[in-house]
């Protein structure tokens, strides 16, 4: 019997569900909380030194480059919180029929970028 399996997959052509976003922006958004660690801290470690730390640091964070970084940054937490969360119910079987998955995928998106614009807007 000959086998008609592709030799490599076209990432490009494939369309994931959208459970299949949602995870690959788990991960994403988790690797890119775990990069940005380290300026995070060096930001809360100048904004505690003294007060003239405090004021280098709002000199910083009033960057349009920084506040991009920074939105991207809450989108990742939010996002990994909710995606999170959602995993955590899939591990105790709750939603874990096809129409279920999907609409959690739809609320956990809606959320994150919910709170985000929230959080968004208070950063601006």
């Amino acid at each position: 019997m000959e086998k008609t399996r592709p030799k490599h997959l076209d990432l490009f052509t494939i369309r994931l569900p959208l459970p299949g976003w949602v995870s690959i922006l788990h991960r994403v958004s988790g690797f890119g909380l775990f990069i940005c660690l380290p300026f995070l801290l060096w930001l809360l470690d100048n904004s505690l030194h003294s007060r003239s730390s405090f004021e280098y640091f709002k000199s910083v964070i009033t960057q349009p480059l920084v506040k991009l970084l920074l939105l991207g940054l809450i989108w990742a937490f939010f996002h990994h919180l909710c995606a999170g969360l959602r995993y955590l119910a899939l591990d105790f079987h709750w939603g874990t029929e096809l129409a279920a998955a999907r609409m959690s995928s739809r609320i956990v998106l809606a959320v994150s970028l919910t709170l985000t614009a929230i959080a968004g807007a208070l950063l601006w």
